[in-house]
Protein backbone atom coordinates (compact mmCIF):
# COMPACT_ATOMS: atom_id res chain seq x y z
CA UNK A 1 0.00 0.00 0.00
CA UNK A 2 1.39 3.15 -0.63
CA UNK A 3 1.25 5.78 1.76
CA UNK A 4 1.20 9.67 0.59
CA UNK A 5 1.97 13.08 2.47
CA UNK A 6 -0.45 15.75 2.06
CA UNK A 7 1.51 17.39 -0.30
CA UNK A 8 2.13 14.17 -2.36
CA UNK A 9 -1.78 13.50 -2.98
CA UNK A 10 -2.48 17.44 -3.38
CA UNK A 11 -0.34 17.41 -6.43
CA UNK A 12 -1.90 14.09 -7.65
CA UNK A 13 -5.26 15.68 -7.45
CA UNK A 14 -5.42 16.90 -11.08
CA UNK A 15 -4.76 13.66 -11.98
CA UNK A 16 -7.25 11.93 -10.21
CA UNK A 17 -9.92 14.55 -10.73
CA UNK A 18 -9.43 13.85 -15.23
CA UNK A 19 -9.50 10.08 -14.04
CA UNK A 20 -12.49 10.37 -12.13
CA UNK A 21 -14.19 12.79 -14.25
CA UNK A 22 -13.53 9.69 -17.16
CA UNK A 23 -14.90 6.72 -14.48
CA UNK A 24 -18.41 8.85 -13.81
CA UNK A 25 -18.97 9.32 -17.99
CA UNK A 26 -18.45 5.68 -18.88
CA UNK A 27 -20.20 4.61 -15.91
CA UNK A 28 -22.94 7.19 -16.98
CA UNK A 29 -22.73 5.47 -20.55
CA UNK A 30 -23.06 1.84 -18.89
CA UNK A 31 -26.15 2.89 -16.29
CA UNK A 32 -27.58 4.67 -19.99
CA UNK A 33 -27.49 0.98 -21.47
CA UNK A 34 -28.18 -1.49 -18.31
CA UNK A 35 -31.91 -2.06 -19.72
CA UNK A 36 -30.56 -2.87 -22.81
CA UNK A 37 -27.75 -5.12 -21.78
CA UNK A 38 -30.55 -6.74 -19.22
CA UNK A 39 -32.55 -7.33 -22.10
CA UNK A 40 -29.48 -9.07 -24.24
CA UNK A 41 -28.60 -11.44 -21.25
CA UNK A 42 -32.12 -12.25 -21.06
CA UNK A 43 -32.32 -13.29 -25.01
CA UNK A 44 -28.36 -14.53 -25.26
CA UNK A 45 -29.83 -18.11 -25.53
CA UNK A 46 -31.32 -17.70 -28.68
CA UNK A 47 -28.60 -15.34 -29.87
CA UNK A 48 -29.99 -12.30 -28.74
CA UNK A 49 -28.17 -8.77 -29.03
CA UNK A 50 -28.01 -5.81 -27.93
CA UNK A 51 -28.29 -2.31 -30.05
CA UNK A 52 -25.24 -0.01 -29.22
CA UNK A 53 -23.37 -3.45 -27.96
CA UNK A 54 -20.31 -2.22 -29.00
CA UNK A 55 -20.67 1.25 -27.33
CA UNK A 56 -21.87 -0.52 -23.91
CA UNK A 57 -18.41 -3.06 -24.46
CA UNK A 58 -16.64 0.44 -25.05
CA UNK A 59 -17.49 1.89 -21.93
CA UNK A 60 -17.27 -1.27 -19.85
CA UNK A 61 -13.49 -1.18 -21.24
CA UNK A 62 -13.04 2.20 -20.26
CA UNK A 63 -14.45 1.92 -17.03
CA UNK A 64 -12.05 -0.49 -15.90
CA UNK A 65 -8.89 0.95 -17.39
CA UNK A 66 -9.52 4.00 -15.52
CA UNK A 67 -10.03 2.30 -12.13
CA UNK A 68 -7.15 0.45 -12.68
CA UNK A 69 -5.30 3.06 -13.76
CA UNK A 70 -6.74 5.28 -10.11
CA UNK A 71 -5.51 2.23 -8.16
CA UNK A 72 -1.90 2.05 -9.85
CA UNK A 73 -1.81 5.19 -8.19
CA UNK A 74 -2.55 3.94 -4.53
CA UNK A 75 -5.98 6.26 -4.61
CA UNK A 76 -8.58 4.20 -3.36
CA UNK A 77 -12.09 4.84 -5.16
CA UNK A 78 -14.47 5.00 -2.56
CA UNK A 79 -17.71 6.10 -4.41
CA UNK A 80 -18.06 6.44 -8.18
CA UNK A 81 -21.03 8.95 -8.24
CA UNK A 82 -19.41 11.11 -5.46
CA UNK A 83 -16.02 11.09 -7.45
CA UNK A 84 -15.34 9.85 -3.67
CA UNK A 85 -11.45 9.17 -3.00
CA UNK A 86 -9.40 8.14 -0.50
CA UNK A 87 -5.63 8.35 -0.08
CA UNK A 88 -4.07 6.40 2.47
CA UNK A 89 -1.43 8.39 4.97
CA UNK A 90 0.91 8.15 8.00
CA UNK A 91 -0.87 10.20 10.87
CA UNK A 92 0.31 10.35 14.22
CA UNK A 93 2.16 6.56 13.94
CA UNK A 94 -1.02 5.42 12.30
CA UNK A 95 -2.19 5.04 9.20
CA UNK A 96 -5.31 6.74 7.94
CA UNK A 97 -7.25 8.15 4.83
CA UNK A 98 -6.98 11.62 3.41
CA UNK A 99 -10.55 12.14 1.94
CA UNK A 100 -11.29 13.95 -1.29
CA UNK A 101 -14.28 14.38 -3.82
CA UNK A 102 -15.03 16.11 -7.20
CA UNK A 103 -15.96 19.71 -6.10
CA UNK A 104 -14.33 19.96 -2.95
CA UNK A 105 -11.41 22.13 -5.03
CA UNK A 106 -7.88 21.77 -5.73
CA UNK A 107 -6.32 20.81 -1.81
CA UNK A 108 -7.37 18.05 0.56
CA UNK A 109 -8.99 18.97 3.78
CA UNK A 110 -9.91 16.51 5.30
CA UNK A 111 -9.24 13.22 6.40
CA UNK A 112 -10.87 9.63 8.72
CA UNK A 113 -9.84 7.18 10.51
CA UNK A 114 -10.31 3.41 7.84
CA UNK A 115 -13.53 2.40 9.94
CA UNK A 116 -14.90 5.79 10.20
CA UNK A 117 -15.70 6.64 6.83
CA UNK A 118 -17.06 9.66 4.85
CA UNK A 119 -19.32 10.73 8.08
CA UNK A 120 -16.14 10.53 10.26
CA UNK A 121 -14.63 13.49 8.33
CA UNK A 122 -12.26 15.24 10.21
CA UNK A 123 -10.38 18.87 8.90
CA UNK A 124 -6.80 18.38 8.57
Amino acid sequence: MKLFTVEEANRLLPTVRAILVDIQRAHGRLRALRDQARAAADKSVRAGGIQGGALYAAALVQLTEKMAELAALGVQLKDIDRGLVDFPHMRDGRVVLLCWHLGEGDRIEWWHEWDAGFAGRQPL
